[in-house]
């Protein structure tokens, strides 16, 4: 098997309000868009991102929740994106802090729930 790449699909009430949130604060741009769904991609490494619009006819079972889902980004520079992020009001939900194991790490939460974690390894003291 070779992957050749990689998407997140996410079920949310609001993709155009998931979508400005990927798009304003983890540069995403929209790639491809469709009555009840929305793809996102970047240049780097990241993954793309797939919104679809859920539907309010499906059943409870059947619909996802994006509250149950963490999106998590190696990043550089977190410390810097940090800042950037806060300057833009982004909703941050968990502030910058260093893990025992080293990493350093963030969580911002869009309108829709979906968790996007921002995580930059360093070596813990005395490693």
């Amino acid at each position: 098997m070779n992957v050749t790449a990689s998407a997140v699909v996410l079920h949310v009430d609001d993709a155009a309000a998931s979508s400005a949130f990927f798009t304003t604060h983890l540069h995403f741009r929209e790639v491809v868009s469709g009555e009840d769904y929305i793809c996102l991609g970047r240049d780097d490494a990241a993954v793309d991102i797939v919104l679809l619009q859920r539907s309010a006819e499906a059943p409870p079972g059947d619909r996802p929740d994006p509250k149950d889902v963490t999106v998590s980004f190696t990043v550089t520079s977190i410390a810097t994106e940090y800042d950037r992020l806060r300057r833009e009001g982004a909703p941050i939900t968990t502030e910058l802090r260093q893990q025992p194991w080293g990493d350093w790490e963030l969580q911002l939460t869009d309108l829709n729930g979906v968790v996007v974690e921002l995580v930059e390894w360093a070596p813990p003291a005395g490693a």
